[in-house]
């Protein structure tokens, strides 16, 4: 689920963790408050466990006598770290849709006339 405002892009961030009954978490800001700090950190943590988390898959995956256990265990952390990626994935999706549908700012040039020739002081 995204919130959206009426031109249809997300005025609302994501979280990388759920609130009660496993319900979606959502900031509402600029980016730059605590808890959009937070969300950056969290995010990295569980970036970075996905990487090792396939590493240590790969070295599994190629060791003979792997119990059935062990790949069970091992596709238990590999779903919570898959939804985990695409929950980050969904927000930052979202965060790029919203700031490419925003309009861009005047410059301060376009609000500037453009300079004037006097043909008068030309030679």
């Amino acid at each position: 689920m995204r919130v959206t405002d009426v031109r249809g892009a997300s005025v609302a961030r994501l979280l990388p963790w759920t609130g009660t009954g496993g319900k979606p978490c959502y900031v509402v800001g600029d980016g730059t408050g605590y808890v959009s700090r937070k969300a950056d950190e969290v995010e990295e943590i569980q970036l970075d466990m996905a990487y090792e988390l396939l590493g240590h898959a790969d070295g599994l995956l190629t060791e003979p006598g792997v119990t059935a256990p062990e790949i069970h265990f091992l596709a238990r952390r590999l779903t919570e770290s898959l939804e985990q990626v695409q929950r980050i994935a969904e927000s930052r999706g979202s965060r790029l849709e919203a700031a490419l549908a925003r309009p861009e700012p005047a410059s301060a040039s376009a609000s500037e006339p453009p300079p004037q020739s006097n043909s008068e002081t030309s030679p």
